[in-house]
């Protein structure tokens, strides 16, 4: 397989970059219109609240969704960003790239979320699963946390994550020990996972910010290495390991595609969501027809999110979708039906399933 990645050069990048941002803003009414069951698509990976804790009421975000969103998972931020007087003076940050303060796990947020969910109707929860995020990855207690959280709320929450190992100028301002894929904590909660049958959202950057040349992402190999030591879990890696400034590596759909390929890492799904995501998977023709070839041949291992924070109007919330308008017109009916909803809804309810029985095997009335 050609590798795009490496025959594009930065003024290359940056122009494809501009057109494909023009393409996004020209998305047809028709492609925004729901098709015949009546949603666009559901939304993998969503976050009602933000890095202070504070977001959108979740009956403002049922009329965000409105009739193009059908279902949603349902995620805080397990990361609080400090207010720290001395750097920020009268400036409240609200984001983490806004202040040089720390990030500290934030439990309440599992608490908020349910809150915020056991407020709807049961017809309304229907469209929403909840997620436990608020632990510390590096902590031998977290999957007891998680525990804790489904014996205090149960019938809410189907799944974990998004919670994150490594991620770009995220994982060098949290407090204490640092978080890594062969922490002995990790396989706890992995082994919580499988037992419970709750999907995790995992964000694992593929490499570091600024890599050596030719430097081997080593960060695939543990997490190959992670799933193998898991392999009844449901991992969803979030953004297929990319971010602001990790843009893909050498060779990345090729790795991919070993990963697809491999019976012993078929509990790998791959989630898409992020606008800066996006801008990478949509930069030129030859990486949307790389990127839609590879759905198109494994269409049950792809997720399509928003990974929107606290929207509050839904042309917001929609940025990702419409950005991805060049890939979803290379797709097969299958994989596009696949991508969008379907893998979702098999994954997500099986998860109910089994976590309701977990439940009620195990949650004293």
């Amino acid at each position: 397989m050609v590798n795009t990645w490496s025959t594009v050069s930065q003024l290359r990048f940056v122009i494809a970059l501009f057109y494909g941002c023009l393409a996004s803003l020209s998305v047809s009414a028709q492609e925004l219109q729901p098709n015949k069951d009546g949603y666009l698509f559901h939304d993998s990976h969503f976050h009602l609240t933000n890095y202070v804790q504070e977001g959108t009421d979740i009956r403002r975000y049922l009329d965000i969704m409105g009739d193009k969103v059908g279902r949603s998972m349902l995620s805080g931020i397990p990361l609080q960003q400090q207010w720290m007087y001395a750097n920020t003076g009268d400036f409240a940050p609200t984001y983490y790239t806004q202040t040089d303060a720390p990030l500290y796990y934030y439990s309440f947020t599992d608490a908020i979320i349910a809150h915020q969910y056991q407020r709807l109707t049961p017809e309304e929860r229907q469209r929403f699963d909840p997620m436990i995020t608020g632990f510390n990855p590096t902590d031998m207690y977290a999957a007891d946390h998680i525990r804790r959280v489904l014996r205090i709320f149960p019938g809410v929450f189907s799944g974990i994550g998004e919670f994150s190992i490594h991620k770009e100028f995220v994982s060098s301002k949290i407090s204490g020990e640092v978080a890594t894929l062969q922490n002995k904590a990790l396989d706890r909660i992995l082994d919580l996972a499988a037992e419970v049958g709750m999907p995790v959202v995992l964000h694992c950057d593929v490499n570091t910010p600024f890599p050596r040349p030719n430097q081997d992402p080593y960060i695939v190999t543990k997490l190959r290495e992670l799933a193998g030591r898991h392999r009844d879990a449901v991992i969803i890696w979030a953004h297929i390991g990319l971010g602001r400034v990790v843009r893909p590596v050498e060779d990345q759909v090729k790795m991919l595609e070993r990963s697809l390929a491999n019976p012993e890492s078929k509990n790998i799904h791959f989630d898409i969501s992020w606008d800066e995501t996006a801008k990478y998977l949509v930069a030129t023709p030859e990486t949307v027809a790389v990127i839609a070839d590879l759905i198109n041949r494994y269409p049950d291992r792809f997720l399509f999110g928003t990974d929107s924070v606290a929207p509050e109007t839904q042309e917001q919330y929609l940025t990702t979708y419409k950005t991805y308008a060049p890939l979803l017109a290379k797709l097969s009916p299958k994989a596009k039906r696949l991508l969008l909803k379907g893998n979702y809804e098999r994954i997500f309810d099986r998860a109910r399933q089994r976590v309701r029985a977990w439940e009620a095997a195990n949650v004293k009335p």
